[in-house]
């Protein structure tokens, strides 16, 4: 029988057992880095890789039964945040330059681990050290300057805390389908064996599923088929071939959580989940508390250190912003809620475009794909017509979702 492990003892990647004080011994993937370095060679494919996950997994704390693991994409927002922004309060050139650079490096760390199809904890630590460290510049460099009152303060605090609570709900089941039990092969006594029509591509019948390639595209895997059933309520019901299960109309896979999701509208990074049935009311009242929070504490900030000026005008031009450090900082957080802000807003905007004329994000991309919908207000929304029902209409479904669905009686049915 193996010893327990130690407060500084761990289990590593390849299960053998190490210590915390070994963290820099026997790391072969990095000696040979080191030295392809420095004799100014080539690394091979991969070793970029390997190192990561190498490093990765000896970064750990100690804990009670074993050093726990650190998610290294935790620290960057934690240490790099604040240092930037300090930074940039100290003259307005260097805010300038950081704070146009920092959304760049954010976009290009999306696609990067978006091409890698990996999922990070990056984003959703960044969203809430990001609201965490503005709350804390808000009270100690705002409020003691005496112009924020303490109902104004209580104000801003439920709106953080409807946030955050909305924020959780969405953190919840999207709505993903059971798994199938058995031993991975497809259940194909589950795929209705009548009236099965090929989709528009051409494919049919259950067996097109198996010899259907894994591609993704717009974050839907095609590893299933696109045959379709109608079930005995006239419902459309795909195969994939992903998860081995049938899934009903308006359903997708997601290629990062590697589940099917009902209704499934994206992958959002900031939550490091899906949105679909389930938490898409959520995901809504979360961007909406978030942006009344942060319009509210932009005015109440400019307020303080731009008096007289009028919110647009105090963001552009606020000549006592840089008279001292206290100002520069929070003209510098301003901005950065400004920057986010704006972000969320279009994101939010989208979404109830979508939501107005009843489609998903997902929906939308596929129907830019297959040339099979209509670019409505400038393209800002794909209108594919399928589920249209009329502005009232499609605001009513989208507030029923995740209700269960109301009883028919033996009558109707007949």
């Amino acid at each position: 029988m193996e010893e327990p492990l130690c407060c500084c003892e761990y289990v590593d990647r390849r299960g053998r057992r190490n210590h915390l004080a070994a963290c820099c011994c026997d790391c072969r993937e990095l000696d040979e880095g080191c030295d392809r370095w420095l004799t100014c060679r080539s690394l091979p494919p991969g070793a970029l890789e390997r190192i990561a996950d190498d490093v990765a997994d000896r970064c750990r704390v100690p804990w009670f039964a074993g050093a726990v693991k650190i998610n290294i994409s935790l620290v960057p927002p934690l240490v790099l945040l604040p240092v930037f922004l300090h930074v940039a309060a100290l003259h307005f050139l260097l805010g300038l330059v950081i704070l146009t650079s920092l959304p760049v490096v954010v976009l290009w760390y999306y696609y990067l681990t978006h091409r890698r199809k990996e999922r990070t904890l990056f984003f959703l630590s960044l969203g809430l050290f990001s609201l965490g460290y503005m709350y804390y510049v808000f009270l100690q460099e705002v409020v003691p300057r005496g112009h924020v009152g303490h109902s104004q303060v209580v104000l801003l605090t439920s709106g953080l805390v409807l946030m955050l609570a909305a924020l959780s709900r969405a953190k919840k089941d999207p709505g993903y389908l059971p798994i199938p039990a058995g031993d991975g092969k497809s259940s194909h006594q589950d795929f209705p064996n009548k009236n099965l029509q090929g989709s528009s591509n051409g494919l049919h019948g259950v067996t097109t599923a198996g010899a259907a390639s894994a591609r993704t595209v717009n974050g839907e895997a095609k590893g299933y088929s696109r045959a379709s059933a109608e079930g005995p309520e006239g419902v459309r019901k795909d195969w994939c071939a992903k998860c081995q299960l049938v899934r009903p109309a308006r359903a997708g896979h997601c290629r990062l959580c590697g589940r099917c999701v009902r209704r499934l509208d994206h992958h959002c990074v900031w939550i490091n989940s899906c949105v679909g049935e389930q938490n898409h009311q959520a995901f809504i009242l979360a961007l909406s508390f978030f942006m009344l929070t942060s319009v509210y504490g932009i005015t109440l900030t400019l307020d303080t250190i731009c008096r007289g000026r009028t919110l647009f005008v105090a963001l552009f031009y606020c000549p006592g912003a840089y008279s001292d450090y206290s100002s520069a900082l929070s003209f510098t957080c301003v901005w950065y809620c400004a920057i986010v802000t704006a972000g969320m807003g279009y994101i939010l905007l989208i979404q109830l475009l979508n939501i107005s004329y009843n489609v998903t994000e997902r929906e939308a991309r596929l129907a830019l794909r297959d040339n099979t919908g209509r670019r409505l207000l400038g393209g800002l929304v794909i209108d594919t017509g399928q589920y249209n029902r009329g502005f009232l209409c499609n605001w009513g479904h989208f507030l029923s979702l995740g209700s269960p669905p109301p009883l028919r009686s033996a009558e109707d049915i007949v």
